[in-house]
């Protein structure tokens, strides 16, 4: 098929808003995967994902639709360029001039994974923007129009679980029309559940959506005689790792046909290699012969050295290399955490798995450092909380690691009392408070979406997080959208889920990084059995400092497990400690064998035992060290956890 013939969308909206159901119902009705093969969230193949039902991962998918109307007049060029094979049938033939590839790329909706959405973006040219019938705009919704309208997509609003009774279709058409400055009437409604209104929505993105263009001749490209279809350029959006066949990089081609056996080039990293196998996302890779201008596919590369695909990067041919195409920023990291092997023999295959888990994740960055209580880790940093949890569920599922995960952190600026700025990104590495002159932090812009309702209870939540409201406005359906400054330290204390606590779920929030701020902040450090635990360090408010000891040591004794001898938990800050907690020993009767009583009814002899014991006890706690697993350190990563 020629490109006009070729739409390249993908579906943006706020995660539970039936992106993935809707998704399953275009598979259906194209019939692109069987019957008997399909089941809910088919383009979410994680494990992971379909546990916590979100999307985690972009996943690419090509699917043929035959249009009931004729939306283009076959003319002679369109008819020159849809070449029809011997083999295919009399009804494919007649067909052709109303076949269409679209290629849809699924991406995830959780604020935490914008960057997947940000490279789905740049490989399409129209958005489905889906919202909830039932809950309206929310918060991330406006984050990710807002990319796809800097990417010059054209927008298709789209209305979806309609057939619920507590769908607000009219009203929340409203909400769209007047963000869109659209007319309510050119809103779409569907139903992922029944699959109401699917069949009309792909031929409104065969309307709407434009077809891929090709590539505008540069001043170079005219040598050797070559036009601007044959000049090859795919963007590469993500990529993944096979130990069999290597890298295989998810390219969108912008010009020329890739085959099996080309000689190609990454143009950033200058490393050449001859592709192994070429095909599209069914949404399994399925080979081809080819991989065409206008198309989304994938390059089996054979390269198993990492650091030489990246995401952004451009394939061109090694023979004619062209120049690179716009790719992306480079993701910032907005979350710290160091992750450590339980064992200290297993640091190789830590450092192994982080390298196959950065292939599949652009956004995951790491890099060693040494603790002298933890040993040899990875200082790694993460784009939010749900990131940082799903890296390390993935370490411990599919690499079978037992890991130690320190606290959470943010990076903050530290000016020493000898003049000297440094950058300390991990909680155990912060100065002691007589060491620092000044602490500067990062601060996040923020817009919270909430029911009016709410809004008594929310401002003391606000200021309880240290936020500054700049400005409140109605957001229609006695909402507000509220806009406002906080340090993201406090966006990290549980911010996300307490604000979905208050606001009984209705409340939705988006952020961006803004600039560093000065902070009044203490180092927290968790003592077990006198021992600091360099894992629970954390950097506090000054002002919570007590609240957040007590809680923490409180937290702590709820979780971990007893031990044979008694044993202290204690906060410590300003050199002083500020909460404690005792766990007691396990109590075992050693007077008790089986079901008799030991010695009888000598009295010198249950004496003995007990003196015994008691010296054994003593010894015991002398040269105590508290086993800490693996679930307690995740359970204390996780305030929700018990």
């Amino acid at each position: 098929m020629g490109l006009r013939h070729i739409r390249n969308f993908s579906i943006i909206a706020h995660i539970d808003h039936g992106k993935s159901t809707l998704a399953d119902r275009m598979l259906e009705v194209t019939h692109t995967i069987e019957a008997r093969k399909m089941r809910n969230q088919v383009l979410d193949s994680m494990d992971l994902e379909r546990e916590r039902g979100i999307t985690i991962k972009m996943q690419p998918v090509r699917m043929v639709y035959h249009s009931h109307g004729q939306l283009m007049s076959p003319d002679k060029e369109l008819m020159g360029t849809d070449k029809i094979s011997e083999n295919q049938s009399s009804n494919q033939r007649k067909s052709v001039g109303s076949e269409y590839i679209l290629n849809l790329i699924d991406t995830p909706g959780h604020i935490d994974f914008s960057y997947e959405v940000s490279r789905a973006l740049k490989a399409v040219e129209g958005s489905i923007l889906l919202v909830d019938a039932t809950q309206g705009v929310q918060a991330q919704t406006l984050t990710t129009l807002e990319m796809a309208r800097e990417g010059g997509l054209v927008i298709i609003p789209v209305l979806s679980k309609i057939d619920s009774p507590l769908a607000r279709v009219e009203e929340v058409k409203m909400e769209v029309a007047v963000l869109l400055d659209i007319d309510p009437e050119s809103i779409l409604e569907v139903s992922g559940k029944t699959g109401e209104g699917v069949e009309k929505l792909l031929e409104e993105i065969v309307h709407r959506v434009p077809p891929p263009t090709s590539p505008q001749p540069s001043p170079y490209q005219g040598e050797g005689g070559r036009r601007p279809s044959e000049v090859l350029q795919a963007l590469i959006f993500d990529f993944k790792y096979d130990n069999h066949r290597g890298v295989i990089v998810y390219v969108r081609v912008f010009g020329g046909q890739i085959k099996k056996g080309d000689s190609l080039l990454f143009s950033v990293s200058g490393e050449k290699f001859i592709s192994l196998e070429v095909g599209i996302f069914s949404p399994e890779e399925n080979p081809t012969s080819a991989i065409s201008a206008g198309e989304i596919g994938y390059i089996v590369t054979g390269i198993k050295r990492p650091g030489i695909a990246s995401v952004g990067d451009t394939i061109t041919s090694s023979k004619h290399p062209e120049k690179a195409l716009p790719g992306y920023m480079t993701p910032k990291p907005v979350v710290w955490a160091s992750i450590y092997p339980e064992d200290a023999d297993d640091f190789p295959e830590l450092k192994l798995a982080l390298g196959r888990l950065r292939l599949s994740d652009s956004a995951f960055s790491y890099e060693e450092e040494a603790s002298g209580t933890l040993g040899k880790g990875f200082r790694s940093g993460f784009l939010g909380m749900l990131h940082l949890e799903i890296i390390t569920e993935r370490l411990r599922r599919e690499f079978g690691l037992h890991l130690v995960v320190t606290m959470p952190s943010i990076t903050y600026k530290v000016i020493l009392r000898n003049n000297k700025e440094i950058i300390v990104y991990s909680p155990h590495f912060f100065p002691e408070d007589g060491q620092i002159i000044k602490i500067y932090e990062p601060w996040v812009k923020v817009k919270i979406i909430a029911p009016d309702s709410y809004a008594s209870i929310l401002m003391p939540f606000l200021f309880d997080h240290e936020a500054v409201v700049h400005a409140t406005e109605n957001f229609g359906d006695n909402r507000s959208a509220i806009s406002l400054e906080m340090p993201l330290r406090e966006l990290m204390r549980n911010f996300f889920d307490d604000l979905k606590s208050i606001t009984s779920g209705y409340g939705s929030i988006s952020y961006e990084l803004g600039e560093y701020k000065e902070a009044d902040v203490v180092r927290l450090d968790i003592l077990v059995a006198d021992e600091p635990v360099m894992a629970f360090c954390r950097v506090v408010s000054r002002k919570r400092l007590d609240e957040e000891a007590r809680s923490q040591v409180e937290r702590l004794k709820s979780i971990i497990p007893r031990q044979q001898f008694p044993f202290k938990i204690q906060a410590k800050a300003l050199g002083r400690i500020i909460a404690s907690e005792s766990v007691s020993a396990f109590r075992k009767d050693v007077l008790m064998h089986g079901s008799k009583v030991v010695g009888g009814g000598d009295v010198s002899r249950k004496k003995k035992l007990l003196e015994k014991q008691k010296r054994g006890k003593a010894r015991m706690k002398a040269n105590a060290k508290v086993n800490i697993s693996q679930d307690v350190f995740l359970k204390m990563m996780r305030p929700g956890d018990k």
